[in-house]
């Protein structure tokens, strides 16, 4: 399958932490482990047919597909899961929207419970930070959080965002909900130690020029 869809050989390595593309395989696994704080995009149809957290890991296993069957160059998903210690501990998602113009990649992720505060989700930010300003050539990053998420917005400052304002969406409940926004240029990025593998093969899938 790699000779076709060369990214499942991409390997990110930082400390005791490794970010792989996701395939299909470890949807049963990661579906299964969906913390209930994760989320979904609140424009997405939820199943009266199904309980929420049916629901939620139905759009997980959708997200996953539809970032593999409408990737292009240009705009692109990419989910990797997190590993520490061979174990797949959550789900790290880096983005490119019109990316060969603007530049800009945004990102999300989760981490099981017993994973966090252990580092683990700085060292994976950290990786995918460095395989977008080096690697990809990215100039700047983005990302947001609801103003409550007290961890993600914790590793967002650690790692070198700054705030960029604050903007408000109505999720699927129809509760209004505040969410807190981060910027970090590629000038501002200090740099990491991160092992990257497999990319070359990868290159022309990301928009990058050699």
């Amino acid at each position: 399958m790699n000779e076709f869809w060369p990214l499942f050989g991409l390997r990110l390595a930082f400390r005791d932490v490794v970010l792989r593309p996701m395939r299909e395989a470890d949807l049963p696994h990661l579906a299964a482990v969906l913390p209930d704080d994760v989320g979904h995009d609140p424009r997405l149809t939820l199943f009266d047919s199904q309980s929420f957290a049916e629901n939620e890991r139905r759009l997980f296993c959708q997200g996953y597909w539809r970032s593999l069957g409408t990737w292009d160059p240009a705009s692109w998903v990419l989910h990797f899961v997190v590993e520490r210690g061979g174990e797949a501990v959550g789900v790290q998602t880096l983005e490119g929207e019109n990316f060969p113009v603007l530049r800009t990649v945004d990102s999300a992720s989760w981490l099981v419970p017993p994973a966090r505060g252990q580092g683990v989700g700085v060292a994976m930010r950290t990786a995918m930070l460095q395989f977008a300003f080096g690697e990809l050539g990215a100039a700047a990053a983005i990302t947001s959080a609801t103003v409550t998420n007290a961890a993600s917005l914790g590793v967002s400052r650690r790692v070198g965002y700054t705030e960029n304002g604050v903007s408000h969406i109505v999720d699927t409940g129809g509760d209004v909900v505040e969410l807190q926004h981060f910027r970090l240029k590629a000038a501002d990025w200090p740099g990491a130690e991160v092992e990257v593998t497999g990319f070359a093969s990868c290159r022309p899938w990301f928009g990058t020029a050699d």
